[in-house]
């Protein structure tokens, strides 16, 4: 008997099966990670454009404007919002009590949600994308 390969990722999803809606993978993520993406995704719902739409991109949520704006995902020990490289490199100061990588930013789900960074790192990402429009 085949068994089935377990993903190395950590995803804190239930189910192997792709989400094919944000609720959808939402309802997959076990407490305390829910809350604290469901929180995520109002920050960012908060700062972009009204006509903003939420998608699954790379197999996880993400806010769409013209082209993808942000993406947001639960893990095992922690919530990720991936708003590209240049938005932590330009907050880095800010984000220095957080794990980042080159375009990952890691909240522990075990402390409160920054909301009003998160508002300000998706604000800012929004602005970048318009400006590289009009270059």
């Amino acid at each position: 008997m085949k068994r089935k390969k377990s993903s190395s990722r950590g995803s804190a999803r239930k189910s192997s099966a792709p989400a094919k809606t944000v609720d959808g993978y939402l309802a997959r993520v076990p407490e305390p990670a829910r809350g604290a993406l469901k929180k995520i995704r109002a920050a960012i719902r908060s700062a972009v454009p009204a006509e903003a739409t939420e998608t699954i991109s790379y197999g996880i949520p993400a806010f769409r404007y013209k082209k993808v704006l942000v993406w947001f995902a639960a893990f095992s020990e922690h919530c990720s919002l991936f708003p590209t490289a240049s938005v932590i490199q330009k907050f880095k100061s800010e984000l220095k009590s957080f794990s980042t990588s080159k375009g990952t930013i890691q909240f522990p789900t075990d402390k409160p949600v920054p909301t009003a960074l998160i508002r300000k790192l998706v604000k800012a990402r929004v602005a970048e994308s318009e400006s590289k429009k009009r270059a």
